[in-house]
């Protein structure tokens, strides 16, 4: 149950206002669901106005990084030179790689591959071919906020399977992202997603998926994209989370590289693709902070 504080006392969020006239009877809400057995969020998980300015922010550098790398990306290049450009363009505007150095990852982007479902680390001996896809994941710090997101892109012609994989793994999204609305549940949007994976004839990776974001990289709650409608976590106004559904053309099960700890491959080898959206829940909606 959420912390309480006296009716009188400012709210919590810095509004300046008395709780009573504020979040008051926003927590009531909470505890309500919580009282009914179902998950919810803890107040450090609901970001504050100013806060959700600062993320904000940052979901911009993060954007206009991911679309510097659209205007470049093409067949020979290497993906030490994509990681290049991110780290290039994200420090001219002002921000930090979040990937660099995390837990020791090497690069300041991700670059994934054909079947490298995530994680895949840039290197000068991996260059981009016609048929190629390749998801591209960037993060971002600036002014101690955290941003995220990820995309595909198709390097020359790369057939209509994979072009089907990339356009499909985009709609999970699109159909995961109306299923996001204020005093809803994670797994309403986590079953969107699935479903429309399976219809297509594709799996959803289940080890691994989104999270929480803003005042550090990685935070509560871990977000499922094969969960269940009114399961998982409640969502409230000022949460914000990824929503990045690994799809794969095959199996959905999954194995680590052993050499670099990092990357993961499918296990069938057929290839996998990932789309990651930024987004914050608001009280009539959603808003798309980066992608």
């Amino acid at each position: 149950m959420l912390n309480r504080i006296g009716r009188n006392d400012l709210c919590w969020c810095g509004s300046q206002i008395k709780y009573k006239k504020c979040h008051a009877s926003f927590d009531d809400k909470i505890e309500f669901y919580g009282e009914q057995g179902h998950i919810v969020p803890s107040r450090n998980i609901i970001k504050t106005p100013d806060q959700i300015a600062g993320i904000r922010e940052s979901a911009k550098i993060n954007i206009a990084v991911l679309d510097h790398i659209a205007d470049h990306i093409c067949a020979g290049l290497t993906t030490e030179e994509i990681d290049q450009l991110v780290y290039q363009k994200t420090t001219e505007l002002g921000g930090i790689p979040a990937q660099l150095g995390y837990h020791g990852f090497p690069k300041s982007v991700c670059t994934s591959v054909n079947e490298q479902v995530c994680h895949g680390i840039p290197s000068e001996t991996v260059v981009l071919r016609d048929g190629d896809i390749i998801n591209v994941d960037a993060s971002t710090i600036y002014k101690g906020y955290f941003s995220d997101s990820s995309r595909m892109f198709c390097i020359g012609d790369v057939g209509k399977e994979k072009e089907k994989l990339v356009r499909v793994t985009r709609e999970c999204i699109e159909y995961g992202l109306q299923q996001v609305q204020p005093w809803g549940f994670l797994g309403d949007m986590g079953q969107a997603v699935h479903e429309h994976a399976l219809k297509n004839g594709y799996s959803v990776v289940q080890e691994i998926g989104g999270h929480g974001i803003g005042l550090d990289f990685h935070e509560d709650p871990w977000v499922s994209f094969v969960s269940k409608a009114k399961t998982e976590m409640l969502m409230v106004p000022g949460m914000i989370f990824t929503i990045e559904p690994m799809v794969n053309m095959g199996t959905d099960e999954i194995i680590p590289d052993k050499k670099n700890g990092w990357t993961i491959y499918t296990s069938d080898g057929k290839p996998s693709a990932q789309w990651e959206i930024m987004v914050l829940v608001t009280g009539d909606g959603h808003e798309i902070l980066a992608y």
